[in-house]
């Protein structure tokens, strides 16, 4: 009765183990996330918006169908005058293509009234265009983490391995 006690206190520790096995692979071959950004968000029909790219390692191509496609440099931002017969009120699809065959996209929409001028201004903050829907994403477990969570693992083992050995012996009369 004892060897079973033991056997399935063993299994269960292998099991909690290799739980952590995958994500400690997974570190390993994080690819960086593309941010694709256009700013401003919402322009005139004329204006220029400037369109950025964080993730990508080598050229990008940006497209849209109010605009011709521009070639972004790693991480220096470009510019682009949106097409004069853009449908005011719609939304137009920003497409990024990174050299690797990666993409992202991002969203573009016409206000409803042109402007007399042909440029538009736009304004950024000093801290640069806001990144949404990032969140925890971009961070990963490093491998203090990982060390510390086969740690608990081997003590939460050793504790049910100990637990089972003092209650038969203490059973043993």
């Amino acid at each position: 009765m004892r060897a079973i006690r033991v056997t399935s206190a063993a299994a269960l520790g292998l099991a909690a183990l290799s739980l952590t096995i995958p994500a400690a692979s997974a570190v390993d071959n994080k690819v960086p996330t593309l941010v694709g950004t256009a700013t401003p968000s919402t322009i005139a029909p004329g204006g220029q918006v400037t369109l950025s790219l964080s993730g990508c390692d080598g050229e990008a191509d940006v497209s849209s169908a109010v605009f011709d496609v521009v070639r972004i440099s790693q991480g220096r931002p470009a510019t682009a005058t949106v097409d004069w017969d853009a449908k005011r009120g719609a939304m137009y699809r920003v497409t990024y293509t990174c050299d690797d065959g990666r993409q992202t996209f991002s969203q573009l929409t016409i206000t409803g009234t042109a402007r007399p001028t042909r440029t538009a201004t736009v304004t950024r903050s000093p801290a640069g265009p806001a990144r949404g829907g990032v969140g925890g994403s971009q961070g990963g477990m490093n491998a203090g983490e990982i060390a510390a969570g086969a740690a608990l693992v081997v003590a939460a083992t050793g504790g049910v391995i100990f637990v089972l050995r003092r209650r038969s012996s203490s059973r043993q009369h």
